[in-house]
């Protein structure tokens, strides 16, 4: 084996593991509240029969854990049962960005073609659903959570690693030296856990039933430091900096300069352009 190309640094990997893990404690918090509330309202006699009657809804059909997705996301307990026991180790490649859903189609095709499937078991790309704002609009979209990176699940022997290794978009495996470093576990629910969750909620959108969790985040089109063109009256045509943001009602603030002075400015998304 050559040594990797990009390789990722042990200090790179913890950092993008602990941002990981930031995002989760956010949701897991927001989870809890929304969970109080639910426990306080099922009191009544009126969510009761509510209750009853979304039960007689249900599809006949749906297995055990199709009827919990209806109810309720996974957790990381629930993924750390699932995943364990499974054959071979998980490992994190790099690839271009933009080209991870490629490499994970191309992978599981090589998979295949080259009878792998005894050592190579599972491609995934987590992904995240985030509102985006567009001309103005909150649009609910779906993209990679890691750019950049895929996981894979496997046994890591010679053959293996080349089939992966070779597969167009690969740029290597993360790890240090010639050897690929393995996920310990609780890495790999750290970044499973969306892909099983979001898989949880298509299931539940597909019967027609909501599912508990938290909302996705909104993603703004502007960052602190954006230098941005004032667009409407009274200050059209003037500079400003970005100062705040407030993607989830689609407000920022600026900075400009009035009267001599740097002066801040509550505006719209809509009222300001960013240079480019």
């Amino acid at each position: 084996m050559s040594d990797f190309d990009n390789e990722m640094t042990d200090e790179q990997l913890a950092a993008l593991l602990r941002d990981i893990d930031t995002d989760t404690e956010a949701e897991e918090a927001v989870q809890g509240e929304e969970a109080a509330d639910t426990v306080d309202s099922a009191d009544t006699p009126d969510a009761a029969e509510g209750a009853e009657a979304q039960a007689e809804d249900e599809p006949a059909d749906l297995s055990e854990a199709d009827r919990k997705a209806l109810e309720e996301l996974p957790t990381e307990d629930d993924v750390r049962e699932q995943i364990r026991g499974l054959e071979g180790k998980w490992y994190v490649l790099h690839t271009y960005s933009g080209y991870e859903k490629r490499v994970k189609q191309d992978v599981e095709t090589r998979i295949e073609t080259m009878d792998m499937e005894d050592e190579i078991f599972q491609v995934e790309v987590p992904m995240e659903e985030v509102f985006e704002i567009r001309r103005g609009q909150r649009k609910l979209i779906s993209r990679v959570r890691m750019p950049g990176y895929v996981l894979v699940r496997m046994h890591l022997n010679d053959d293996s690693w080349r089939v992966v290794q070779s597969t167009n978009g690969v740029t290597g495996f993360v790890g240090n030296g010639r050897n690929p470093v393995a996920l310990r576990e609780d890495e790999v629910v750290s970044m499973l856990t969306p892909v099983i969750q979001a898989d949880a909620a298509a299931t539940a959108k597909a019967a027609g039933k909501p599912v508990d969790g938290a909302e996705p985040v909104t993603i703004s089109p502007f960052e602190v430091g954006d230098s941005v063109t004032l667009i409407s009256e009274p200050w059209a045509g003037m500079p400003a900096t970005v100062s705040e943001i407030d993607p989830a009602n689609q407000r920022l603030t600026v900075l400009m300069t009035l009267v001599g002075q740097e002066t801040p400015v509550e505006l719209s998304f809509t009222q300001v352009r960013k240079e480019d």
